[in-house]
């Protein structure tokens, strides 16, 4: 497995020279033939691809977009390249950064904030021509910031406008979760049925509170895309979404004078009663007792 450590280590496997040790702009196409390989990533990359993208699926649907498919990896992440040893010739091109170059800086604190670094390679953000041009903009602008001596206005130069690139990217995010309004609320349905199954089933009282991570899973996304398109859809969290369900369940089996509250918060998925108890009256002001005796 390749890891990939540092910018100037990222840019010479492309044969590309490094400008700034920390960030770098790299022509993937001037590399020779490389073998598809698994790899780790200890630096930050935004890497715009070049070529049809038409095989490549989200979820049973064709990509929108054939060219400009932008994938996003953070440090930490592993990557498998497939078919794994098969030869290729690279194309596009890939913007890497270290995250020394960002920390003490906004950025720094913020970047966590930018969920697509966790994305999935088939939750990718596709661009059209007029947002391509935006990105190159903004490469063009980092690129002159690094191709000239350093001075002590260069670091903050170059985050801002690297923090501007990566807030254009949610705008596109948002503009992608829009335009595919239709399949987006395939995911909802299906999520939505998935919720019911669990609820109503044995998941509930077997497998304890259901978690976005479930759901995310169940889809084949990450949680923070999961996430994130809920969002976008509902205008409420995934968590929120899976509590107001919760609840309105809750509320109906607490009337249920059958069963006494505490099998009603095992059957709920709740460890502990007294959860149960906190839970119901954060959610409904009063608690589940006060509720069956009104």
């Amino acid at each position: 497995m390749i890891v990939y450590d540092s910018v100037k280590q990222y840019s010479q496997m492309f044969n590309n020279t490094t400008l700034h040790p920390l960030i770098s702009l790299v022509e993937l196409d001037k590399s020779e033939m490389l073998q598809r390989s698994k790899f780790s990533m200890g630096i930050y990359a935004i890497i715009i691809k070049k070529g049809n993208c038409g095989e490549l699926r989200y979820g049973n649907t064709y990509y929108d977009y054939d060219d400009g498919t932008i994938v996003f990896f953070a440090p930490g992440q592993v990557i498998t390249n497939e078919p794994e040893g098969e030869w290729h010739q690279p194309f596009g091109t890939a913007l890497v950064f270290h995250p020394d170059l960002i920390k003490g800086t906004s950025l720094g604190k913020q970047i966590h904030e930018y969920n697509y670094f966790s994305y999935q390679s088939h939750e990718a953000l596709h661009v059209s021509e007029r947002e391509k041009e935006i990105i190159h903009n903004c490469f063009a602008n980092i690129t002159a910031e690094i191709s000239q001596n350093l001075d002590k206005h260069s670091k903050k130069l170059i985050v801002a406008n690297l923090e501007l690139l990566l807030k254009y990217f949610l705008r596109f995010y948002d503009r992608q979760f829009i335009t595919r309004e239709e399949v987006n609320k395939g995911i909802i349905e299906q999520f939505e049925q998935h919720l019911n199954d669990y609820l109503f089933g044995q998941e509930l009282a077997t497998m304890g509170l259901p978690s976005v991570a479930y759901f995310a899973d169940k889809l084949h996304l990450s949680a923070n895309y999961f996430g994130d398109l809920i969002k976008k859809e509902t205008g409420k969290t995934a968590l929120e979404y899976i509590q107001l369900k919760l609840i309105d369940l809750a509320k109906e089996r607490v009337l249920d004078t059958s069963k006494s509250l505490s099998e009603i918060s095992y059957q709920l998925g709740f460890k502990y009663p007294q959860h149960f108890t906190r839970f119901f009256k954060q959610k409904v002001g009063i608690t589940p007792l006060e509720y069956r005796l009104n």
